[in-house]
Order: structure tokens, then sequence, then C-alpha cells
């Protein structure tokens, strides 16, 4: 399978870096909890001394927002969402170790970081504006369609993955304990992203390795045509 993006998402966020990370050999019985830990204490050192509002990492996401037509404080990427959930409620749930570990790094990266079972996507995972004709699957199971033109992550049999870009995942893709093969994609569009993003993968990965006891495959996404393939970079740069 290949992760890419349309034409039009690299030409309308030149400045956006990617990193990811194929996975196989994920299971659900180890134990993330030192690593989640030492991942949220971080961000909520940050969190004291300003809220997440203000960060740079947020404030480029929520420019993208805008630039999409959306309202930035009213939908927010994934990593904001964290972060607000973190500073009020002290913690983050515990899901499954894999996402545990990513929305760990969301929070101390301020980067959203999506986890994707890969025998639920068919083909290609590609960012694009939506038709109108996808099905998006909810958490609950619910059958929604995505506005024509909302930046969404489609597969090659129409299902939507994400909704609004880095806001939402769909409940047909998600990670749970019968889940072996996962892709993982982080993103950041801030200034600086490059370097931020390859501490990020190199960090999550080692994290990931520690506790599965699986290197993976890794990647970043520089150039403004990068596609990661499997078993294969493609235009892409290879790290850690």
């Amino acid at each position: 399978m290949r992760f890419l993006y349309s034409q039009h998402m690299l030409d309308t966020f030149p400045d956006r870096v990617t990193g990811i990370a194929a996975l196989d050999g994920v299971r659900p019985d180890v134990a993330v909890t030192d690593a989640v830990a030492e991942l949220t204490a971080r961000a909520r050192r940050r969190l004291e001394a300003e809220t997440e509002g203000a960060w740079p990492e947020i404030q480029a996401w929520r420019r993208a927002y805008a630039a999409m037509g959306l309202k930035p404080t009213q939908v927010r990427c994934a990593s904001e969402a964290l972060l607000r959930r973190l500073r009020k409620d002290g913690a983050l749930p515990n899901l499954h170790p894999l996402i545990d570990l990513c929305n760990g790094a969301s929070v101390a990266y301020a980067t959203p970081v999506a986890v994707f079972d890969l025998d639920h996507v068919a083909g290609d995972l590609e960012v694009r504006r939506a038709t109108g004709d996808e099905r998006y699957i909810t958490f609950s199971g619910e059958m929604e369609t995505p506005e024509p033109g909302e930046v969404i992550f489609a597969d090659e049999e129409g299902y939507a993955h994400a909704r609004r870009w880095a806001n939402r995942q769909s409940g047909k893709s998600a990670v749970s304990g019968g889940t072996t093969r996962a892709l993982i994609v982080a993103e950041a569009l801030h200034e600086g992203g490059a370097d931020d993003m390859a501490a990020l993968m190199h960090e999550l990965s080692g994290m990931i390795a520690k506790t599965f006891g699986i290197a993976g495959e890794t990647a970043l996404l520089l150039s403004p045509d990068a596609v990661y393939a499997s078993g294969g970079m493609g235009s892409s740069d290879h790290v850690g």
C-alpha cells in the first residue's frame, strides 16, 4: 500500500511534514504505562506555562483549518483536543497500548498522531478532498458521508478513515485487541516541523521497539511530492 497526498493538498500546504511508521506484530498485552507517563508529564509541564492554544504547533493547525473554511476553535486537530483533555482531566484515557503511546507522543509534541489498523484499509490511503460519495463509519457504527471538499483520509474502496483532516478518525480502521498490522501517521505544519517530526518519530519508534519488540519501517515525507510505499520508501526520507 501507499500513503500519499493529493496534488491539491501538496500545493495548499507545502510546509507539511509527515512521519510514517508501518508496524507488523502489534499486540494488546504490553505495558506502556511508564512511557506514556513520561510523554504526558512533558506536556503537563508545558501546559503549566501556557495553554495549548498559544503553542505554535497548534496555531499552525488552526490557520490550516481556517484556510479550509472551518472554525478552528470549534473543529480542532486531534493533538489540540487531546491537550485540552489532558489539561482539564489531568490524564488521557487508556485504550490500547499502541493508541496510548501515540496519544502520549501527540501531546508531548503537540502534533496529531493517527494510527490505523491496516487490515481494515483497502489499498492506498490518500489525504484528499472528499467527492461526497465516500463512507465514514463512526465509533458507534453509524455511517456518515463527508461533505464534498472536506479533507479526508480515503482508501481505494471509498471509505474515509479520518474526517476534517486530523480531526476525527473512523471506527472502521481503529486499532483494537485484534490488530496486528498498523500504520502510524504524524503530521506537522509549524515552522521547525521537520526537526520536531524527526525527534517524534525517533522517540516513538524507540518506545514501540522497547515495548512491542518490533522495529517497523519508518519514514519522513518532506519533499513536495512525497509518497510512502510499504516495503519501499518512494519519495521519502528514511529515519531511525
